[in-house]
């Protein structure tokens, strides 16, 4: 279905049409809490909490094109105001690549999804390496796709400034990369 018709519908007091939505976003919803604060429990309570303030606040956001955003955006909030709260940031939490991996059927190659799921974990480690401001960008940016206006519009700063912090965000996440791959920082590429 039409995320317009399907926005409308929720707007219109459709259950099922809430239903679809919330499993549409959930995974996206919860991914970004999870980034935030680096704990599943806590994450899935967040993401709750988020879509309580989006079916809320449904009508203040029917546009298609806005939504992704603007879900993001509460979803970011929320995680901030959590941290806020608990006057700390969020612990370096050793994530089982079971968690960074769906299951797959079992004609998929072992070596294969080894590889795939040490990739994963290793992004996630140097994702946790990283500073604060930059893991963001890469979480906006490069993780939920958003664009560089929509990332300057949420974050109140100038597109110049989230194009210079994107840059230096990709060189930071290729250094903590390389070392944890134990290789020279040089000029490799993400």
């Amino acid at each position: 279905m039409e995320l317009s018709t399907l926005l409308e519908r929720c707007c219109n007091g459709d259950e099922l049409a809430w239903e679809a939505l919330v499993r549409r976003f959930q995974g996206r919803v919860y991914g970004i809490a999870y980034h935030y604060v680096g704990n599943p429990e806590d994450a899935r309570d967040l993401s709750q909490e988020a879509f309580i303030r989006i079916y809320q606040n449904l009508e203040l956001c029917t546009d298609e094109r806005k939504f992704l955003p603007w879900i993001i955006r509460i979803t970011r909030n929320i995680c901030i105001d959590h941290l806020r709260r608990k006057k700390a940031r969020a612990p370096v939490h050793q994530m089982d690549p079971d968690e960074l991996t769906t299951l797959r059927s079992s004609g998929d190659d072992p070596a294969q999804l080894y590889a795939a799921g040490s990739l994963k974990h290793m992004i996630h480690a140097a994702l946790q390496e990283m500073t604060d401001l930059n893991r963001e960008i890469i979480l906006l940016k490069d993780i939920q796709g958003l664009t560089l206006e929509e990332i300057a519009t949420m974050l109140k700063v100038p597109l110049g400034t989230v194009k210079s912090r994107s840059n230096r965000a990709r060189i930071e996440l290729a250094h903590k990369l390389a070392f944890l791959r134990n290789e020279p920082a040089g000029n490799k590429a993400i």
